[in-house]
């Protein structure tokens, strides 16, 4: 089997937590090199990888097949755009980029050269994602009306990180606000309408850290909401149809196992806690019926699987940089619908 070659850029929280792991374990992939200023901590983790300086190093390596961005949002375009025009396909971490003009640029690039353009939507692979879509492509709870998430944290001091920081890209819609609207577009497509409300709730904050965002359809809403002082969650996800409700408490486990040093090889990876499994509560006649759903396991494995198969075979890309895109869409409404206190249609 050729394997893919890969320049991994960038070795902060996400290139060590979320991109290494799965390109080390992963025999489709080569981990050729690693853009980093922390050689020894690179080589410690990853063993004799090559650690270079810049991503022109990267790319002047003809080896090299695939160039993995993990640096801060407000760098994606400008490293995207010379990684694509030097003839590597490349994955994004998400948020793709900052504005929708970027996105479009890139894409069209990628487009022109054939090459891959992915975003790393990884939650599309959270166990509790996939079990809801089962429930809901299934036609468990009838016509959706209403599809409500949380992705709630405590943490009420605004730590040093770039992502708390006023910059491109930075703060809690670009952040956590991405990964729910993926996952929303994913299921019911692009909405006609947006109204949003995103602010910095902190006293010290920098950056916005908190957003309660509604996406219109016909008879559907979608409502995607995330704060930084919750001391106790209630429910991650609800939904609501015309044959019954889902409600799931909880959090998918794989960042927090990929946090510890746990394999994504390991035989229970993604399974669900038993203390977690949803209730699908379901009406018939005057019958009320309750049931416990157990968790579909989560896999981020499956994206980078998919990107193998984009590479080697010519199959469609886990996450497209169209779907990355409409992302970047959604926010930029709702930033604007925040700021003009009002209702932005698409």
């Amino acid at each position: 089997m050729k394997k893919i070659k890969v320049g991994l850029v960038g070795y902060g929280f996400s290139g060590a937590t979320f991109h290494a792991p799965f390109i080390k374990v992963l025999e489709e992939f080569e981990l050729s090199k690693v853009v980093s200023s922390k050689k020894e901590e690179v080589q410690k983790e990853l063993g004799a990888v090559k650690v270079v300086s810049a991503l022109e190093d990267v790319l002047a390596d003809e080896l090299i097949d695939l160039v993995v961005i993990t640096t801060p949002s407000g760098m994606h375009y400008e490293m995207a755009k010379q990684s694509l025009l030097a003839g590597k396909h490349v994955i994004l971490e998400k948020p793709m980029v900052v504005q929708t003009w970027e996105a479009e640029e890139l894409n069209k690039i990628a487009e022109e050269k054939k090459l891959l353009l992915s975003v790393y939507h990884n939650r599309r692979w959270d166990n509790d994602f996939l079990t809801v879509k089962k429930l809901i492509n299934d036609g468990a709870l009838g016509e959706i009306n209403t599809y409500q998430v949380h992705f709630d944290r405590y943490r009420p001091e605004v730590r040093n990180r770039w992502r708390e920081q006023q910059g491109p890209g930075s703060g809690m819609l670009y952040d956590l606000g991405s990964h729910l609207i993926d996952q929303a577009l994913n299921l019911f497509g692009l909405p006609q309408f947006i109204s949003a409300d995103v602010f910095a709730q902190r006293g010290n904050a920098k950056t916005d850290d908190y957003f309660h965002i509604i996406l219109g359809y016909d008879k559907l809403r979608v409502i995607l909401h995330s704060g930084s002082i919750v001391p106790s969650n209630g429910p991650r996800f609800q939904v609501h149809g015309t044959k019954g409700s889902f409600i799931k408490y909880g959090m998918d486990g794989q960042e927090a196992a990929l946090k510890e040093g746990k394999k994504p090889t390991e035989e229970s990876w993604g399974a669900d806690e038993p203390q977690f499994f949803g209730k699908l509560f379901t009406v018939d006649g005057d019958k009320e019926m309750e049931e416990t759903i157990v968790t579909l396991p989560g896999s981020y494995t499956t994206y980078y699987k998919k990107v193998a198969k984009s590479i080697l075979e010519g199959k469609k890309a886990p996450v497209t940089g169209e779907e990355g895109l409409n992302v970047i869409k959604i926010i930029e409404a709702a930033l604007k619908s925040s700021e003009e206190k009002k209702v932005i249609y698409l």
